[in-house]
């Protein structure tokens, strides 16, 4: 589904390019990162949605046709390996099917992480 897509300008664009119930899951994924970091910075950066804080990539995410990948660096990968085994993932990234609920909770969790881990960069 994702490499299928015209490039997108924006998240707006990015996500109108999916079906009904996929931009619904895509849409409160948005408000959810939104919602832990109200100042970020919304950008499309590797032809998928990205949030950005301090001049830094904070998260991606994107849609397939059986998945919502969600890419919050390496680092946040191993601080929440334990609640992310159940899912398949790699390196820096996670999948969570789309036939099963999506854990924005945890999903809020991990950018709350990533957002101390570049805040502490900051300073």
């Amino acid at each position: 589904m994702a490499s299928s897509r015209k490039q997108s300008r924006n998240i707006d664009e990015f996500i109108v390019n999916f079906p009904p119930n996929v931009q619904k899951i895509l849409g409160k994924l948005r408000k959810t990162i939104h919602e832990a970091v109200p100042k970020a910075e919304e950008a499309i950066r590797y032809g998928i949605p990205t949030f950005r804080l301090n001049n830094e990539n904070l998260v991606h995410f994107s849609a397939f046709k059986n998945h919502i990948g969600f890419y919050p660096t390496p680092s946040a990968i191993v601080a929440f390996k334990k609640e992310l085994l159940v899912y398949k993932g790699a390196r820096g990234s996670v999948q969570f099917p789309l036939d099963k609920p999506i854990p924005f909770g945890l999903i809020r969790r991990i950018v709350a992480f990533r957002i101390s881990e570049v805040l502490e960069r900051k300073s």
